[in-house]
């Protein structure tokens, strides 16, 4: 069985409020099947000590999976 395309594309344009809290669209919520009290990941990429990439995913997705998907992505961002 062939194996399912992965793609990133950019979803949304979010804002940060005086929190520094963001809200993820409801379609986003839904597609990723995010639900109140979910715990999510973020990953922060660096070069030369400034960020330069931030990936949320869901804290039970992390594991090999995550990093085999990410690994080529994150190699690219460090050279």
């Amino acid at each position: 069985m062939p194996s399912k395309s992965k793609r990133c594309r950019v979803d949304a344009v979010v804002s940060i409020d005086s929190k520094g809290q963001i809200v993820l669209p409801k379609d986003i919520r839904e597609k990723a099947k995010l639900k109140p009290n979910d715990k999510i990941a973020i990953i922060v990429c660096e070069q030369d000590d400034e960020v330069c990439c931030i990936i949320m995913t869901k804290a039970e997705n992390l594991g090999d999976s995550v990093r085999s998907a990410l690994g080529p992505m994150l190699e690219g961002i460090a050279k």
